[in-house]
């Protein structure tokens, strides 16, 4: 099983907006953007993929700490994927910090799951990383297209997608 996780960003601020201004001009108010460094709200998602399946996607605000990652990733989602695969299952995550905690290696050896050898700083080698880029494109895509409501329940549209957005208008006449 591949397994990794990835953090999306809820801000429309992609840093890529390039815009041509008139000599003189770069400061004008028409020609500035409001940009919040601190990094906004966001999602860490984390999901497996094998050969033939997926786990569901765990979606969390918190940064994964190794209690987390244990709790929650290996417990309630790689343990299962392991007892259905049998002895020839092989686990794979990325050497993140929180992947090489002590009580998730005293965990994976509980479980019996054996973790593939992987290169540090090897993204590029794991297949889920088209996934994450794949899902970050789309995020960005309705991120943009709802960039011109500026309320609070526009992130809500994103996830709820196939509630009609004519629907939450008329639901929310104060906007």
């Amino acid at each position: 099983m591949f397994s990794d996780e990835s953090r999306f960003s809820l801000q429309l601020d992609s840093r890529r907006t390039f815009i041509w201004t008139a000599p003189g001009t770069r400061y004008h108010q028409e020609n500035t953007i409001e940009r919040h460094r601190y990094g906004g709200a966001g999602w860490l998602v984390w999901g497996g993929i094998i050969l033939g399946s997926r786990t569901d996607l765990h979606v969390q605000s918190v940064t994964m700490t190794g209690h987390i990652y244990r709790d929650v990733i290996l417990e309630q989602h790689v343990r299962l994927f392991r007892g259905a695969m049998g002895a020839e299952f092989l686990f794979m995550d990325d050497n993140a910090r929180p992947h090489r905690a002590n009580i998730v290696d005293e965990c994976l050896q509980s479980e019996d799951i054996t973790r593939m050898d992987w290169p540090a700083y090897s993204p590029d080698l794991n297949p889920i990383e088209h996934v994450w880029d794949m899902l970050g494109r789309r995020i960005a895509a309705r991120i943009n297209k709802l960039a011109h409501i500026n309320k609070p329940w526009n992130y809500y549209v994103i996830i709820n997608k196939n509630k009609p957005l004519k629907e939450l208008l008329r639901n929310n006449k104060q906007y």
